[in-house]
């Protein structure tokens, strides 16, 4: 599987959470998260893609995905461990806590697997 299949759909997800929190809470640290590190993704996701259409990986596109879902493992694990409150805390911090675990595969693996051009 490669990693944009599941970035753009996370991304995605985070910027529908921020605004739902904002709508619901007025939470403009919540409209901010969802918003700059769902926006982020979505647009390492369409890097990679890109990359993967000219039959390259986009390591660039791979570290920053790791690295933004690593830091919301930590902060909204580190949230959730406070309040014990599942929503949205503990739901953000399990995702991201996956989706870190399947871009450092992907980065040991060496990126997206690209089929061989075959004349």
């Amino acid at each position: 599987m490669h990693d944009f299949c599941f970035t753009i759909p996370y991304g995605l997800l985070l910027v529908c959470g921020g605004i739902i929190g904002y709508l619901k809470k007025g939470s403009t640290a919540s409209l901010a998260g969802g918003l700059g590190a769902g926006l982020l993704l979505i647009l390492a996701g369409y890097l990679s893609l890109q990359a993967f259409h000219k039959r390259r990986n986009s390591y660039f596109a791979l570290i920053l995905e790791t690295a933004i879902a690593a830091i919301l493992t930590w902060i909204m694990g580190q949230r959730y461990m406070a309040t014990r409150k599942i929503m949205p805390a503990g739901i953000v911090a399990g995702i991201s806590l996956v989706m870190t675990v399947f871009y450092i595969y992907k980065v040991a693996t060496g990126g997206n697997h690209i089929e061989p051009k075959t004349e």
